[in-house]
């Protein structure tokens, strides 16, 4: 019979829920916000359509770090599951979904104004991919976190 309280699998299952769910919305919302931008700039100049799809993709990859979390972490709850280690996989569950969702605000709004203002000066286009790679890194400092608190040792 373990000590730990029966509700301790539910701080892990909670890690995983926002690891996945928030990851999600932030990608969701970087695809769309992008989207509307690649399909107003399309009108005007559509051979710029498949360079100006990278903000979907990198929004996308944020979805990706929310799922390998998620996984870990469900992986992870079985009968010898302790309290210290469902709190941890809350806080890796939050880490990369709050982050993943920042960064996918961030990557949806640079990927509107970038591929809309890359249609109007080309020259934009490098300056929009730094830009969305210092969003997209949000995320990955999130996942960082969240690995080094989902494979913690308590």
């Amino acid at each position: 019979m373990s000590s730990e309280p029966i509700y301790t699998p539910f701080f892990g299952a909670m890690g995983a829920t926002a690891a996945i769910s928030f990851s999600a919305l932030g990608a969701a919302y970087g695809t769309a916000k992008s989207g509307t931008g690649i399909a107003a700039m399309s009108v005007m100049r559509p051979e710029l359509i498949m360079k100006s799809v990278i903000p979907v993709v990198m929004a996308g990859i944020l979805a990706i770090y929310g799922l390998v979390v998620a996984a870990l972490i469900a992986n992870s709850i079985d009968k010898s599951y302790t309290l210290f280690k469902s709190f941890c996989h809350l806080g890796a569950g939050l880490s990369v979904g709050l982050s993943g969702l920042a960064a996918g605000f961030a990557i949806g709004i640079v990927g509107d104004a970038g591929s809309k203002r890359n249609a109007q000066q080309p020259r934009l286009f490098v300056g929009m991919i730094l830009i969305l790679i210092f969003a997209e890194v949000l995320g990955l400092y999130g996942l960082i976190v969240a690995l080094i608190l989902a494979t913690r040792q308590g």
